[in-house]
């Protein structure tokens, strides 16, 4: 069975205790070598070689991070929350298919033409709020999300427990939103948001709910960008701060 990184963590401390106790018998009983050392620390390297890992993001203007600035989105931040968390010789890659606008029907097709990879080690899926907004058949959503899970899967390396799903971000509590009639803005969102948690429980996928953040700007305007419409940077790192224990769960 393969060992995660604290058991690894564990066999390197161990290793590094024997190789220092035997430089140090090397050093007064029969004269200093350094062969030990170098073996030793060659098998460390052996055991815990880097690692590059690749995250995908798939979704629309809450992945592709409308109106903030691209360090500012929530996969770039959860990118680098990931590598503040793991070794220093490890890297990250990430990949974002996602556009402002994009229905789960506009995503379908532009995975296809993307044709990305399918070794991706952590995929995240975000999408249906253009579905609502476009007032688009609920039925589409729920046929659609399902095929989107699928593919998504098909490129996390064809393993089901290294994708998530997000929640949709509520738009009714906006500036924006307030203008279209917001009750029935969030009891949409929260028909859209039950199928896919549903979904997900049913087939033990990882579900993270980050819609209440969003239902928070009204009171918090920090939580909004300067449109008026999309969440802020500090809106997306709330969200990162509930994706980022799963994520280093699934890649640990």
């Amino acid at each position: 069975m393969p060992l995660n990184k604290t058991s690894l963590i564990y066999c390197v401390g161990t290793l590094l205790s024997t190789a220092l106790l035997l430089n140090c018998y090397n050093k007064t009983g029969f004269g200093y070598s350094n062969t030990q050392s170098d073996v030793t620390f060659d098998m460390l390297q052996d055991l815990n070689p880097p690692e590059n890992f690749k995250i995908l993001a798939l979704g629309d203007s809450y992945t592709i991070g409308q109106s903030v600035c691209i360090s500012c989105r929530f996969p770039e931040q959860l990118k680098d929350s990931l590598i503040v968390n793991f070794d220093p010789q490890d890297t990250f890659s990430l990949e974002i298919i996602a556009q402002t606008g994009w229905t789960t029907t506009n995503l379908i097709s532009a995975i296809a033409t993307s044709n990305p990879s399918s070794d991706h080690n952590l995929v995240t899926l975000l999408i249906g709020v253009n579905n609502q907004y476009q007032g688009k058949p609920f039925a589409l959503y729920e046929t659609e999300f399902i095929t989107l899970v699928n593919t998504a899967i098909t490129l996390a390396d064809d393993d089901p427990s290294n994708l998530i799903v997000v929640s949709i971000p509520d738009y009714a509590y906006t500036p924006f939103g307030q203008n279209y009639n917001p009750e029935h803005i969030s009891q949409q969102l929260d028909a859209y948001n039950l199928y896919a948690q549903n979904y997900c429980q049913d087939n033990g996928l990882s579900y993270v709910y980050i819609t209440d953040i969003t239902r928070q700007g009204m009171i918090n305007p920090e939580l909004v960008a300067s449109d008026n419409l999309h969440p802020s940077g500090l809106a997306y790192s709330k969200f990162v701060e509930r994706i980022l224990p799963l994520a280093i769960e699934k890649l640990d």
